[in-house]
């Protein structure tokens, strides 16, 4: 029993330094502590007129197994059975103990049970190792322990019952080599080959260690290949999420610092509208502004006074623009908006009405409710920045079709909301 011990103390050892040794977590786990007990049936050799029971109780094992991959592995377990007679066999009483080194294959993911099931699995298991035959002191042959080889091959079909527990059945063979002494103890053993032979059946329990969320009896290369697959594609989505350019401007959105920069206009590396004045008009956009319309200051000084700042903002010099079916004014338009509002605040007895316009893109009934909405926007801000309400007046006037309905640049001029003075 002390070798078995050494065996144990040995292999739980490696399987410490093993565990240290990596930092990455597995993709599965690959050891595991497997109990087991049951019964056994020695075959030979016997004395003339002893025999064991069939089956004979009990015999128990205790294994440590570490997998490779999902296919392949290899398992150090050792066994004790208890051999007795049977009620019609002479007396005796034998204790044979074992200690094993095996091969496991995972027949089960060879045969392809992972494609229909995750609950039951089959492995095979052959190897070899050391036993001892102890018998009891009224046998024959009763002083010092029978060493011998021993070559065991079996089956053990599995049942998880989690992915941190399996039950298990095994049914093996155990065939030694240069057994001395019959199973009873009471003569001598003188055959060729295998000198005896024992078949055993048992149920255990299976103990998976690790931190993965499977042991490699339960993964397939399906599963591996689909989960690779799924991780494949979501970094394409999100590659594919952060190159889009909402505004068009492009740049990424992951990189925009400005995702609503108004169409067309330059931008600089991160996505912001070039703005060198700071006054919230982009420069492309004002230099084009300037060179349609009139400065406000121009006016005043050539026309004089409120009569000429009224006729700006009634013959549509100062507009609130927005961008494709939407009912948020551009930032830049903020500058007409206050422009209004300073008029208002300086000529107290002045009413205004408020009039939204579409592109010719949609029906027009959604235009007119969308020219509508627009109006009732630009109301809401005059209002909010200290406008009294019954000074004001919005409606919706629908589509404008006065531009080319071809052309993306010139719809941006008629997504507006006018300013008539009263």
């Amino acid at each position: 029993m002390k070798k078995l011990t050494l065996f144990f103390s040995l292999f739980l050892a490696a399987y410490g330094v093993q565990a240290q040794e990596t930092n990455e977590g597995p993709k599965f786990d690959k050891w595991s502590i497997e109990v087991s007990a049951g019964l056994n049936k020695p075959v030979r050799h016997f004395t003339s007129g002893y025999y064991s029971a069939t089956p004979s109780p009990w015999n128990a094992d205790l294994g440590v197994r570490y997998m490779f991959n999902n296919k392949f592995g290899l398992k150090l377990d050792g066994g004790y059975y208890s051999l007795e007679s049977a009620d019609d066999s002479r007396d005796f009483e034998s204790k044979y103990y074992r200690a094993s080194l095996q091969g496991v294959v995972n027949a089960g993911n060879l045969l392809g049970f992972r494609e229909w099931t995750n609950t039951f699995g089959l492995l095979v298991h052959a190897g070899a190792g050391v036993s001892m035959l102890d018998r009891d002191d009224a046998a024959k042959y009763s002083s010092g322990d029978d060493w011998m080889g021993h070559v065991i091959v079996g089956i053990t079909p599995q049942v998880r019952l989690s992915n941190t527990i399996a039950l298990t059945g095994d049914f093996s063979a155990i065939g030694n080599v240069r057994q001395s002494v019959s199973w009873d103890g009471n003569s001598k053993v003188h055959a060729s080959g295998f000198d005896g032979f024992l078949t055993q059946g048992s149920i255990g329990i299976t103990f998976y260690l690790g931190s993965a969320e499977k042991h490699a009896d339960w993964v397939s290369e399906q599963s591996n290949f689909d989960e690779k697959l799924g991780e494949v594609e979501n970094r394409l989505a999100k590659i594919e999420n952060d190159m889009r350019d909402t505004d068009q401007d492009g740049v990424p959105d992951y990189l925009d610092r400005e995702p609503n920069s108004t169409n067309g206009v330059a931008v600089d590396t991160k996505g912001r509208a070039i703005d060198k004045n700071g006054n919230g008009i982009p420069d492309e956009l004002e230099g084009s502004l300037d060179s349609r319309y009139a400065k406000a200051g121009d006016v005043i000084n050539n026309t004089g006074g409120a009569n000429a700042i009224k006729d700006l903002i009634n013959k549509g010099y100062v507009n609130v623009y927005f961008k494709f079916d939407s009912t948020q004014p551009e930032t830049y338009s903020l500058e007409a908006i206050n422009y209004l509002v300073k008029y208002m605040q300086e000529n107290s007895s002045a009413k205004a009405e408020l009039i939204g316009y579409t592109d010719e893109i949609g029906n027009a009934d959604y235009n007119l409710s969308l020219s509508e909405k627009r109006a009732k926007k630009v109301y809401d801000i005059l209002v909010a920045a200290g406008v009294d309400s019954s000074r004001l007046e919005h409606k919706g006037g629908g589509v404008d079709s006065s531009v080319n309905k071809s052309s993306k640049e010139a719809r941006q001029l008629v997504r507006r909301v006018t300013f008539k003075l009263k």
